[in-house]
């Protein structure tokens, strides 16, 4: 048997304020600092250990991890980050407020942007002070590997292809591994992971904070899942 273990990050700033964030880098809030914490604290209980740790470039799964790894005595594993673990892009959505943007665009139509499986949110223009090509932490990605905006089957074609051929070499092998992402990059490798089809997926919700342990046959067939509360 074979584990992996996934978290969402603990709740962010604008998670806090009801805001799109998709790649813009925020921080966590205190709550989400302190469910980083009470993982940490639940996965130390548990007697679950790792041998290597991977998450996006955004700090508020980064700084979860750390918090975690902290709360475990583990702070020196090995940390490998990658932008194909980010969240989904929110597109000219990023920074705005969600009830306000339901209030002016409908309903239904903020519903289809927010949980329809492929379509995408109105793009973001190059000018918009969040396009994350203008930041550093991207400059050796190639240009068109930088979205203005993604739906979920798009974010899905960068996650699952980057776990099959850097993430589950490494589960096969016998390693233990933590992934600590963002809502969509998770929830695009749980429909992978329990071929999920693509109606279900979008209703399919991840705490933030709480560490979701995967168990898989020793041919990485998924067997069970379980909360650690």
């Amino acid at each position: 048997m074979k584990k992996l273990v996934i978290i969402r990050h603990g709740e962010s700033e604008w998670n806090q304020k009801n805001l799109f964030t998709g790649w813009v880098d925020v921080e966590l809030s205190d709550k989400g600092r302190a469910e980083a914490k009470h993982a940490g604290v639940l996965l130390r209980e548990a007697g679950i250990d790792f041998d290597v740790c991977f998450t996006s470039y955004l700090r508020r799964a980064i700084n979860t991890q750390q918090i975690i790894l902290k709360e475990m005595d583990r702070e020196w594993l090995p940390v490998i980050k990658s932008y194909k673990l980010n969240e989904r892009h929110y597109g000219a959505l990023s920074g705005l407020n969600k009830k306000e943007t339901a209030e002016k665009y409908g309903d239904e139509q903020v519903h289809l942007w927010r949980r329809s499986f492929d379509v995408r949110p109105p793009m973001m223009e190059d000018s918009n002070p969040y396009n994350s090509r203008k930041n550093p932490a991207y400059r050796d990605v190639p240009t068109q590997e930088v979205p203005l905006c993604e739906s979920l089957k798009d974010t899905i074609a960068r996650t699952v292809p980057y776990y099959e051929s850097d993430i589950k070499p490494l589960i096969q092998a016998g390693k233990r591994v933590m992934i600590a992402a963002h809502g969509n990059s998770l929830r695009s490798l749980i429909k992978h992971f329990e071929n999920i089809s693509d109606d279900d997926i979008v209703s399919v919700e991840i705490p933030t904070g709480t560490p979701l342990v995967y168990e898989f046959d020793d041919d990485l067939n998924f067997v069970k899942k379980y909360y650690l509360k």
